[in-house]
């Protein structure tokens, strides 16, 4: 799904050179689910902005999903961003203003996907998957930093993507809600095979995914298999199976 081959990236502050990126190479398999670690200034949101297809590498091979990302037009990597990545972040972004359905229906707009009623349909469906299928209406600040971050999920699930890109996806959480989320990534990835990779600074979140690649100084530093990994669940829902042939169909959670 994924294949970089030595790429580096250089900025320039100033007169001052800063090599981000110094050939950093590894590969991710469709359907795995795998941690980025590395300490401030690694690289880390470098690799994950190149991964995303937001920057492009100063020198190097990306692939994605057997395509060589500096061939493709800005026409074809903006469909790329929109189709096949779902992104999460650290602080949810999500509009304030907006609804929880109306923040999961904006990847569809912005695509220009889907009549306004197919748009609600497939965000209902999105939010029942990560079990909020009773906050539709509740505007962010009515919910907690948990049920923001399942907002974003869904909002990261209404194009159907193959990747998830997470960065930091449990930085802003406390631990109930970090394992809740992580239940989520492997439920997505393990019942749908959604690729999930995702950026944290925390081991024991790490640990809930099948490999861990570490990054220092710009280059992988160790590419490592997880070898006692832990399976979360959510305590606050049960899942079950709708019959449905859909992407999102497959997996609802329900608020108990």
């Amino acid at each position: 799904m994924i294949e970089i081959n030595n790429i580096t990236k250089t900025y320039w502050m100033g007169d001052v050179e800063v090599q981000a990126l110094r050939g950093a190479s590894f590969t991710v398999q469709d359907g795995e689910l795998i941690a980025i670690m590395g300490p401030s200034g690694s690289g880390k949101s470098t690799l994950m902005n190149v991964l995303g297809c937001l920057d492009q590498p100063s020198s190097g091979s990306y692939k994605i999903d057997g395509e060589e990302v500096a061939d493709l037009s800005e026409n074809r990597l903006a469909e790329i961003r929109n189709l096949k990545i779902g992104f999460v972040f650290q602080s949810f972004n999500l509009l304030p203003k907006l609804s929880a359905l109306q923040n999961v229906e904006l990847p569809m707009l912005y695509a220009g996907l889907y009549s306004r009623g197919e748009r609600e349909e497939r965000a209902l469906n999105a939010l029942e998957s990560v079990g909020l299928g009773g906050r539709v209406h509740h505007k962010p600040k009515e919910l907690s930093g948990g049920q923001q971050q399942r907002v974003a999920i869904a909002r990261s699930l209404v194009n159907d993507p193959a990747i998830i890109l997470a960065d930091e996806p449990t930085g802003n959480l406390d631990s109930k809600s970090a394992v809740e989320i992580m239940g989520i990534f492997q439920r997505l990835n393990y019942e749908h095979g959604i690729t999930v990779v995702f950026v944290t600074h925390e081991p024991d979140v790490a640990e809930y995914t099948h490999r861990i690649v570490r990054i220092r100084d710009g280059v992988i530093a160790h590419d490592e298999l997880v070898e006692d990994q832990k399976f979360a669940y959510l305590p606050a829902a049960q899942h079950r199976f709708s019959g449905s042939g859909e992407h999102l169909g497959r997996l609802a959670l329900t608020e108990t």
